[in-house]
């Protein structure tokens, strides 16, 4: 790619937009950017861009500038056939992700995860891993930090943990990851995908490229999973929570890889066999890079977890506050359900993805789960959801803050406030960062209100409904 004799639009100013900007612009290409949305925080990296040298252009503009670029790197969160890249696509131009813009400038070996479910845990594990055995890493990807920030740092004795999701998928290709990780395949995102068999076909082109000599880290008790060891030329290393596997499982109380044993499950700070399974993957990756045992071991006995994912986050009159925001699907939140010890109402809701919620309240009925307070754009989604499984502890209140205060009204002392949403977060916030922080906010407002002897009536000002 012969940057400084091409013109780039990037579509998207979120950070996977801002961050191939700044790279394009590194290697002396002509950059446009743009972004349809036009809040503050957008303009303001607009303003930003610009003032690095990107061309930022308008809606109105749109159409004639577009025709003046070569190359659109487009945002994970703008689907492929969007009018954009599908005029793009038309006119024979080439469309790149922020991640493939990385992936074409690379130079160390990578470790890629990809899966509906614990990606980012498991990411964030094998990057304490390779830190703890002195090797310069860094976890990028969809985890937050784009892969193409990170190129330079890395260099070519570095290692890179990227953690890969289907949209980022879409635009995809050049990516040869030495070791590829896929821990499970559920139905997710099929607003955007609009069917399981696309869905699945995207997670299986983390592999496409993997030669004989790289290995895929599979999950034998998904069978979806089990199947992608049919389209790689990798070696296939399996982990397992069922059975002794060429690879990783539990075995008499411990952790085990091809029959060795490195240190007791009850010692992984982190409850759930979910959390059992991303630790195995973890191990099998982290052995495959030569990591010793004892490493791994102390690694992941001092992990506590990663933000927004089962985080209790403080606790008001006996009542526990827990923060699971990163659960953006139903089967998070079933996983979830299962792992909080005790009694807990639950918060639920957001933006639809297109799945059906019924599997969750199979999985409330068997749970800790006492009482539901459902919110947000797709409530009444969710609602006919409970009814129709004769679920009716429920509370329906569309406004976020709104239902946390009703939450912790339902709960009693020794219960816990569990925010596990089995939704997307984009009818009412960012991200699923920002919400986790909205409900960390609420408690200091309970918090306050409590203090100054307030009886905590539900606000008439709560996040509105988009």
């Amino acid at each position: 790619m012969l940057y400084s004799q091409q013109t780039f639009l990037v579509a998207g100013l979120s950070r996977s937009g801002i961050a191939a900007s700044e790279y394009l612009l590194s290697r002396g290409a002509k950059v446009y950017c743009f972004d349809d949305v036009e809040d503050g925080s957008v303009a303001e990296t607009a303003r930003e861009l610009g003032a690095k040298g990107c061309v930022v252009i308008h809606k109105e503009e749109l159409e004639r500038r577009a025709a003046e670029c070569d190359i659109l790197v487009l945002s994970p969160g703008i689907p492929v056939d969007h009018p954009l890249p599908v005029s793009f696509k038309r006119a024979g131009k080439r469309i790149i992700g922020e991640m493939e813009l990385g992936a074409l400038n690379l130079h160390c070996p990578a470790v890629a995860v990809t899966g509906t479910n614990g990606k980012t845990t498991t990411v964030t594990m094998l990057e304490g891993i390779f830190q703890a055995a002195g090797k310069k890493s860094a976890a990028c990807g969809n985890i937050g930090r784009p892969l193409s920030s990170c190129v330079k740092e890395l260099g070519e004795d570095g290692l890179a943990v990227i953690e890969v999701s289907s949209f980022q998928l879409e635009t995809l290709s050049s990516l040869r990851p030495h070791v590829a990780v896929v821990l499970n395949v559920t139905e997710d995102h099929l607003n955007r995908h609009y069917n399981m068999e696309n869905y699945v076909y995207l997670k299986s082109r983390l592999l496409k490229n993997c030669a004989e000599s790289e290995y895929a880290v599979l999950n034998y008790d998904d069978p979806i999973v089990r199947g992608f060891a049919e389209k790689t030329k990798a070696k296939p290393v399996w982990f397992s929570l069922r059975e002794p596997v060429e690879g990783g499982y539990p075995s008499e109380g411990y952790f085990c890889y091809m029959g060795e044993k490195l240190f007791p499950v009850a010692e992984l700070p982190l409850d759930g066999e979910h959390n059992t399974a991303n630790a195995l993957a973890a191990i099998c990756a982290a052995k495959l890079f030569g990591v010793p045992n004892e490493t791994i071991a102390a690694a992941l006995k001092s992990f506590r977890g990663v933000a927004h994912r089962l985080q209790r986050v403080g606790e008001l009159d006996g009542v526990n506050f827990i923060d699971d925001s990163k659960a953006t699907n139903v089967d998070s939140a079933i996983k979830a359900v299962k792992s909080v010890r005790g009694e807990s109402v639950l918060l639920v809701g957001g933006k639809d993805k297109g799945y059906s919620y019924e599997p969750l309240f199979d999985a409330i009925r068997n749970s800790g789960v006492v009482h539901t307070v459902i919110y947000g754009e797709n409530a009444f989604r969710i609602l006919g959801a409970a009814l129709k499984k004769g679920y009716t502890a429920v509370t329906l209140c569309r406004p976020f803050d709104v239902a946390v205060r009703v939450a912790f009204l339902t709960a009693k002392k020794g219960q816990n406030v569990l925010l596990s949403p089995a939704s997307a977060s984009f009818d009412a916030f960012r991200n699923y960062e920002e919400r986790g922080e909205r409900f960390r906010e609420m408690l200091n407002v309970l918090t306050a209100e409590k203090r100054s002897g307030g009886v905590l009536p539900p606000a008439e000002d709560g996040v509105a409904e988009e």
